[in-house]
């Protein structure tokens, strides 16, 4: 069966569990808890390699602060003050980062599941009106798929009832080694991006720095930790890399190559394309080693993320590019992982 029933939340509501699979052997395992991806499993050798961190129980998902696998919304990555000003009106957003906002918590939210077929899923909710600060009730549609052709799709679609501000991203914390090394530094990483957003120490964007000359600079694949210490105060201040970099846009609604990552031993990598304007590389410098899932301590820099997204804080930022939703239009974003093994 593609679709199990994974537990009950701690609100009573039934979560399920979908499993996509390819003809190659690859399968995708996915809960209506947070849209979360808790599996994603590529032939090897040895048997099936997990390349990505999660738990095994649902109680474990819903205790979890570091968005593992998770659909992230209503805005992912933060905005400066927690507040923005929309057509003449003021917004207070909810604070769960210091002063400011940082990626919602829709990653808590059970979604319906609206179709499932063994190759892709639909799920639905809606996020009410004033939630989480934000104007407009948002119907929310996210679309996962499997391809044969060892492509994973996420597709967001969104429609608000008034104007607001919206960017989603996946989640999902990536080692390509499955635990073999420790950390994902020997990993090899690619990042098709010319700059960066710099931030102040507490992650708001300020201006765009070009990567050339600087730790930042992946536009030529090299291993994540050779400059992941160097004397930089981007660097210090996040304890690893956490940046915006922004990407190359093609046509509206046209996939672009983003990044590449490739364990050390070569035997696996993941690419990435997406239709947003950014991708926010982070290696988990905030895991301390105080959680566990799937027999794994998850330390400092266990993992790494590739969030397609819109900038940070773009509702405060007129230069950069819009994430306004206005009634009447449909929001539709796409970003694709490629499975190479």
């Amino acid at each position: 069966m593609s679709r199990t029933h994974f537990g009950v939340t701690v609100d009573g509501l039934d979560v399920d569990m979908i499993e996509l699979r390819n003809k190659n052997g690859v399968v995708v395992k996915c809960i209506s808890y947070g849209c979360r991806i808790t599996n994603i499993l590529l032939p090897s050798p040895q048997g099936p390699a997990d390349i990505i961190l999660g738990y095994d129980k649902l109680s474990e998902y819903e205790a979890d602060k570091t968005w593992q696998g998770a659909f992230v919304g209503r805005y992912a990555n933060r905005i400066k003050g927690a507040a923005f000003s929309l057509g003449g009106k003021d917004y207070a957003l909810m604070k769960n980062e210091g002063g400011n906002y940082l990626h919602g918590a829709l990653e808590k939210r059970v979604f319906t599941v609206e179709e499932s077929d063994g190759k892709s899923v639909k799920f639905k909710t809606i996020s009410e009106d004033g939630e989480e600060g934000f104007p407009g009730e948002l119907e929310i549609t996210v679309v996962y798929s499997l391809g044969d052709d060892n492509r994973f799709t996420m597709e967001y679609f969104a429609r608000t009832s008034a104007d607001t501000h919206i960017n989603f991203t996946n989640h999902s914390y990536f080692d390509l080694s499955c635990g073999r090394d420790g950390t994902i530094e020997k990993h090899l990483m690619r990042i098709e991006s010319d700059a960066i957003l710099e931030t102040t120490d507490d992650y708001i964007p300020t201006v765009e720095m070009n990567v050339e000359g600087t730790p930042f600079d992946f536009r030529n694949r090299k291993p994540i930790g050779r400059d992941i210490g160097a004397d930089d105060k981007n660097l210090k201040i996040m304890g690893g890399y956490d940046n915006n970099y922004n990407l190359k846009q093609g046509k509206p609604g046209e996939l672009v190559f983003a990044a590449e990552a490739t364990s050390p031993e070569g035997e696996r990598s993941i690419r990435v394309f997406t239709t947003l304007p950014a991708i926010q590389f982070y290696t988990a410098n905030h895991l301390d080693g105080t959680l566990t899932g799937k027999g794994r301590t998850f330390n400092k820099r266990a993992a790494f993320t590739l969030e397609t997204q819109s900038y940070p804080d773009a509702p405060n930022r007129p230069d950069f590019p819009s994430t306004l939703l206005k009634p009447g239009e449909e929001y539709h974003e796409t970003t694709v992982f490629e499975f190479g093994f």
